[in-house]
């Protein structure tokens, strides 16, 4: 893992991690309901976090993208949508921050190191 920013793998393994949590979690929310206004409940719940949910999976590919490439430019779009995606569920965003700032601190690292090649 040389010339590639460590913080921005740990940042892309939270993204993931979270992503993991959030379909697990709301998409099981729907599959275990034992009766229709339960079903109708988790469904409405995941139809209001799904925009979160998808800026943060958008984010965590292109958060793979700048690791395995080494390119900036996809770390700092990454950090960009774990921005937006936590912007549009702020109920979660103590979630969201930390990964959006360890984003934003790997893009940093990331084209420091592609600088100094």
């Amino acid at each position: 893992m040389e010339k590639r920013s460590k913080t921005l793998l740990v940042a892309t393994i939270l993204a993931t991690l979270y992503v993991i949590y959030l379909f697990s979690h709301f998409f099981g929310g729907v599959s275990d309901a034992t009766s229709s206004a339960e079903a109708v409940g988790a469904s409405i719940a995941t139809a209001i976090v799904m925009p979160h949910m998808m800026m943060f999976l958008i984010g965590a590919a292109f958060g793979w993208l700048g690791v395995f490439l080494r390119k900036g430019w996809a770390a700092l779009v990454g950090a960009i949508l774990y921005a937006v995606g936590t912007v549009l569920f702020m109920v979660y965003a103590m979630f969201g921050v930390p990964i959006l700032i360890l984003g934003f601190v790997g893009y940093s690292k990331q084209s420091k190191i592609n600088k100094a090649e």
